[in-house]
C-alpha cells in the first residue's frame, strides 16, 4: 500500500555549526528500521565527528562540496557525483568551501544516533 509522506522530520544534527537533517523515510518520520531516507543541508565550515556506523550509506551530493574521510583517502564530492560506504568503515563528512552543500543520504539499515558510533 502507499503511503505519501507529507514532509520530512527535522533532526537534531551533530557538528559545528550544525548542520539540517530531514528526514524523508526512517526510524523518526516512518519509524522505518530497514532504510533511511534524508535531505542534509551542512553550512560553510561545517565538519562533523567521525563514525564507525553499523549502517551502510549511499550519499549523493546534490548542491556544493562534500568532503568525505576515510581512513585510506579523503574524497572531495561535487554536484551529481556520489559514494557508497561499507558499515564498519570509519568515515567523517565536512563542507569546506562554499556556501555549504545539500546531499541525499540513504542508510540500510536506517540510520539511528546509537548505530552511527560517533567519536567523542
Amino acid at each position: 500500500m502507499a503511503k505519501m509522506i507529507a514532509s520530512p522530520a527535522v533532526i537534531p544534527a551533530a557538528g559545528n555549526p550544525p548542520k539540517v537533517i530531514e528526514e524523508f523515510v526512517g526510524l523518526v518520520n516512518t519509524r522505518t528500521p530497514g532504510v533511511s531516507i534524508a535531505r542534509m543541508k551542512s553550512p560553510a565550515g561545517w565538519t562533523e565527528p567521525g563514525q564507525t556506523p553499523e549502517f551502510d550509506e549511499y550519499t549523493v551530493v546534490l548542491r556544493g562540496l562534500l568532503r568525505v574521510e576515510t581512513r585510506d583517502r579523503t574524497y572531495d564530492l561535487k554536484a551529481g557525483q556520489a559514494i557508497i560506504l561499507s558499515r564498519g568503515e570509519w568515515v567523517r563528512y565536512a563542507t569546506q568551501e562554499g556556501d555549504g552543500s545539500e546531499y541525499i543520504s540513504v542508510c540500510f539499515p536506517a540510520f539511528s544516533p546509537r548505530a552511527a558510533h560517533k567519536d567523542e
